[in-house]
C-alpha cells in the first residue's frame, strides 16, 4: 500500500476530532480556574490587608498548593481530561506537574524518588523563569538609564 492511499485510509476510519469543542472546554476552564485565583487575591486584599501589587505573590503560592491538593486526592485529572490545556496553561498546571511526577515515583523512597522526581520539573522552571526576570529587569535598567522610558 502506498503512503497515500495508507493516509486516505487512516483519514477515513479515525475518528474526528471536535476541535471547536475542545476549545470551547479548554476555555472555560482556564476561565474558571483564573477566576477562582481573581477571587483569592481579592480575599488576601480583603480580609488580610494586601494591595494589589502584593497579594499576587500568596494568590500564586494558594492557587499552586489547592492544585497540588486536587491532584493528591484524584480530582486534577478528572480536570485536566475535560479541560485539556485549559488546566495546563495556569500556574495549577505547574503545581500539577510537580506532584504528579512526585507521586508517580514514591515507590522509590522520599529522596531518590520523590525528591529528585519533583525537582527535574521544578528545577528547569524556576532556573528560567528566574534568568528571564533577570534579563528583563536589566533590559528595563538599561532603557530607564537612556532615558527611553521612565519609571
Amino acid at each position: 500500500m502506498d503512503p497515500n492511499s495508507y493516509q486516505q485510509t487512516v483519514d477515513e476510519i479515525a475518528p474526528k476530532r471536535p476541535v471547536l469543542k475542545n476549545c470551547l472546554k479548554a476555555f472555560v476552564t482556564g476561565g474558571i480556574i483564573c477566576s477562582v485565583g481573581q477571587l483569592i487575591s481579592y480575599v488576601y486584599m480583603y480580609f488580610f490587608s494586601f494591595t494589589e501589587r502584593t497579594a499576587s505573590n500568596p494568590t500564586v503560592a494558594t492557587m499552586v498548593f489547592i492544585s497540588m491538593l486536587l491532584t493528591g486526592f484524584g480530582i486534577y485529572k478528572k480536570i485536566g481530561q475535560f479541560g485539556g490545556a485549559g488546566s495546563a496553561v495556569p500556574v495549577t498546571g505547574f503545581g500539577n506537574a510537580v506532584i504528579s511526577a512526585a507521586i508517580e515515583h514514591k515507590s522509590e523512597g522520599f529522596i531518590l524518588g520523590v525528591g529528585v522526581n519533583m525537582f527535574k520539573l521544578a528545577g528547569p522552571v524556576i532556573v528560567y523563569g528566574t534568568f528571564s526576570a533577570f534579563v528583563v529587569t536589566l533590559i528595563k535598567t538599561i532603557l530607564v538609564k537612556m532615558g527611553v522610558i521612565s519609571w
